[in-house]
């Protein structure tokens, strides 16, 4: 299961990926999750196997410290310094496969120039993200507060320069 790009003819089975992973309240509608794949392309990854898309993971260049409200619109900023993990979700079928933290090092590798990588950790999967080097930090409160609450901002240096 090697991540690849995601296509726009992925979608219904991101959804559906989606759909078996987050309550209704924190799934994003399918004209959000097409707005984040147009907006930024090289940063949308898929994981297929046997059965077709079974795990996805969408990120984009950002600023530290800012939080994309749950179902917001983002833009890619002039300078970014930041890769931030929007959403990285895995079919139950694949689950403790070890297919997440495939997706999550093939993203950061193509974090190049950027210093630093964030999330917002849901769904109690803070030890998983501190298994990958990402520690608690400040955030944008207004926008974390539009996720469930436990909803925790984290980050990790990806370079010397930060």
């Amino acid at each position: 299961m090697q991540p690849g790009l995601m296509a726009e003819a992925d979608l219904d089975a991101v959804l559906a990926v989606q759909a078996a992973c987050y309550p209704p309240a924190m799934q994003e509608a399918a004209d959000v999750v097409r707005a984040r794949l147009r907006a930024s392309p090289d940063t949308v990854l898929v994981a297929r196997d046997a059965d077709g898309v079974c795990a996805y993971l969408f990120a984009y260049p950002s600023r530290l410290g800012k939080v994309t409200p749950l179902g917001g619109a983002f833009s890619v900023p002039e300078s970014p310094d930041t890769l931030y993990l929007h959403d990285v979700a895995v079919a139950p079928r694949v689950a403790g496969q070890g297919v997440a933290r495939r997706l999550v090092d093939a993203m950061l590798a193509r974090a190049a120039g950027l210093r630093h990588s964030a999330l917002v950790s849901v769904q109690d999967t803070r030890r998983f993200w501190e298994s990958l080097g990402y520690l608690p930090a400040a955030g944008d409160a207004a926008a974390l507060a539009t996720y469930p609450a436990g909803a925790l901002y984290m980050t990790k240096r990806l370079s010397a320069q930060a």
